[in-house]
């Protein structure tokens, strides 16, 4: 028999969280799906969400593959190209591409089609990672104003703090003071913005964690915003033994009994993608009741209490995140985000759908 471990991908919930991402905006939808789907699985993920009007992705590759499996939807390449090389495939299955420095303006030369390129310039409004700042906007407009290649340009931006309560403000006021002059289209609204501030909507929105069935903000649930887990990962309890007080449990003893314990041990570890800093007290289902996880994880297991659940045995089921436990909790106790469990899970982990 394989390991019991598998992580287990709902396309209904995927279509659910589409629907909510849909009756909160009137824009039209740039799903992201980079990272293999935030490891959802990219082609999969797509069919399931192929009633959003685009893709946003990363690897030119990626988009590709989208393309060849029939995809008709905008691909948006989110870094843009890294190689003038990459403008050949660009061209020859209709990508559309972010510009956000001198050295992908200058590329644009090489296109190949005349009037047919979809570019998206990045403006730098305070993240500081990508993009042009606000006053080098004027010059580049106008550079691609004439530019053979350009069929249109969108101007986008990229929140900092869009789950969190400085909010969008200084950045939205920055981005609507240069783009206002312009005939252009807009996105600005990742998954916390669409659902918290009507007003970063405009043509194009840009939902990517909600997307999953996981909360961008930590003081709201995702049942809370009609949004339901995309992927359950679970396994089984292999051992179960009761330890005497003092006794410690997995390497360098990181928990101790205090009294006598009923403990399990789950086919999970960190080679599978669970977080190996996840401590003592996070929170886990066996047999669809809570419990916690107990001292250090390892490659291949980690241990769970199983004081109050009295029915456990080997075999007994157990949900690391997703159905019953929301991601977005397993990685706040482990002091992580859910994008980061999501995308964290290991190649040897089976994934059915």
């Amino acid at each position: 028999m394989p390991r019991p471990i598998h992580a287990h991908i709902d396309f209904d919930a995927l279509k659910n969280n589409l629907r909510v991402a849909r009756r909160a905006t009137s824009s039209r939808i740039m799903a992201v799906i980079k990272a293999n789907a935030y490891g959802h699985g990219l082609l999969r993920a797509a069919e399931a969400l192929d009633e959003a009007e685009g893709f946003a992705l990363l690897d030119v590759h990626d988009a590709v593959q989208l393309r060849e499996a029939g995809s008709r939807q905008t691909l948006l390449l989110l870094e843009g190209f890294f190689s003038p090389e990459d403008l050949q495939l660009i061209a020859e299955y209709d990508l559309a591409t972010v510009i956000h420095n001198v050295q992908q303006l200058t590329s644009l030369d090489a296109y190949p089609r005349r009037g047919k390129l979809q570019v998206w310039i990045k403006v730098n409004s305070g993240m500081n990672r990508l993009g042009f700042m606000p006053e080098e906007i004027p010059a580049v407009m106008e550079r691609l104003k004439s530019h053979s290649a350009i069929r249109d340009v969108t101007l986008m931006t990229h929140f900092s703090h869009a789950d969190e309560a400085d909010g969008v403000a200084v950045q939205l006021e920055k981005f609507n003071g240069i783009t206002n002059a312009y005939r252009a289209h807009c996105s600005t609204a990742n998954s916390a913005a669409l659902l918290r501030y009507p007003a970063t909507h405009r043509d194009w929105v840009r939902p990517g964690l909600m997307l999953y069935g996981a909360s961008p903000f930590p003081e709201t649930s995702a049942q809370q915003l009609g949004l339901k887990p995309v992927m359950t990962l679970s396994s089984e309890l292999i051992s179960v033994r009761e330890i005497k007080a003092g006794e410690s449990v997995g390497y360098a003893g990181m928990f101790r009994a205090e009294s006598g314990t009923r403990i399990g041990t789950v086919a999970c570890g960190y080679a599978d993608g669970y977080p190996r800093h996840a401590p003592t007290g996070t929170p886990i289902l066996v047999n669809g009741q809570r419990t916690r996880t107990l001292g250090r994880v390892s490659m291949d297991m980690l241990g769970v209490d199983l004081s109050n659940i009295k029915d456990a045995k080997v075999g007994s089921r157990v949900v690391l995140w997703g159905e019953g436990l929301p991601v977005e909790e397993v990685a706040q106790a482990a002091g992580t985000i859910s994008y980061e469990l999501m995308c964290a899970i290991a190649a040897r982990v089976p994934v059915g759908y």
